[in-house]
């Protein structure tokens, strides 16, 4: 087995993927990316536009969405690796109406994605970490899981499905000193939302006690340090990353 630990994050590509991808990099980690069939060209793009050498990013393309298929493949990338000693499950997309409006296929589409692959991806992962008794687990959900968002009826429930499902994962865990924990981040500063009209941010901004978005680099450091030694005594937990938009 390599000496290098290894980091399993789904959502790599996005803008708070990219930023946990290269704060894992710098701190010595592999990354084995899961990348979904339509981004397979912006592979090599990404690597350079993050300054990632080819030898510092194992992907995985498949569709998440496809049990078997997926569950295959991410079991190939761990056996090749040897190792996964931390998981970060943060891929998710939305589709927003409200629920008078919604379509079984939008809220299909949001629960397969954010809460079914949840399953596919952790499983062969959390096995692993059985067999090793060690690991770390972080899910991304979302302040809107936390508290509910008006048009987002399927986003919020699966973003607090995934809670759930961490604090019941965090007990079969800790024996073999397995910790799983959430970051729940608020509006970030990605690229998809800095595209917004900037009176649509500033009206975002003002509902936000420190009356500013994050970074994505705030919430990438959240996550490292629960996966770090200074977070081996944190599990079941959920990590509110949103400037006092929500507190609880």
């Amino acid at each position: 087995m390599s000496e290098q630990k290894v980091a399993l994050v789904t959502g790599a590509l996005g803008g708070i993927g990219s930023e946990i991808c290269r704060q894992l990099v710098t701190a010595g980690y592999k990354i084995i990316a899961t990348v979904v069939p339509r981004e397979e060209d912006r592979e090599k793009q990404w690597l350079q536009s993050e300054g990632f050498q080819d030898s510092d990013v194992r992907f995985v393309l498949t569709d998440l969405n496809n049990h078997e298929a997926a569950t295959a493949a991410i079991q190939e990338a761990i056996a090749a690796e040897g190792r996964v000693d931390v998981l970060v499950n943060n891929a998710g997309i939305t589709r927003d109406a409200t629920f008078k409006k919604m379509s079984y296929e939008q809220w299909s589409q949001v629960i397969d994605t954010n809460l079914k692959t949840l399953f596919t991806v952790t499983q062969p992962v959390f096995n692993k970490m059985l067999e090793q008794k060690s690991g770390r687990i972080v899910n991304i959900s979302s302040v809107n899981g936390l508290k509910g968002q008006f048009g987002q009826a399927n986003y919020s429930a699966s973003k607090a499905g995934i809670i759930g499902f961490t604090k019941a994962l965090a007990q079969e865990g800790a024996r073999s000193n397995i910790c799983v924990n959430v970051v729940a981040p608020g509006y970030t500063a990605t690229p998809m939302v800095t595209a917004m009209r900037e009176d649509v941010i500033k009206s975002i901004e003002a509902q936000i006690p420190l009356q500013r978005l994050a970074a994505p680099a705030e919430i990438a450091a959240a996550v490292m340090y629960l996966v770090s030694e200074h977070g081996a005594y944190v599990t079941g937990e959920t990590l509110s990353i949103n400037g006092g938009l929500y507190m609880h």
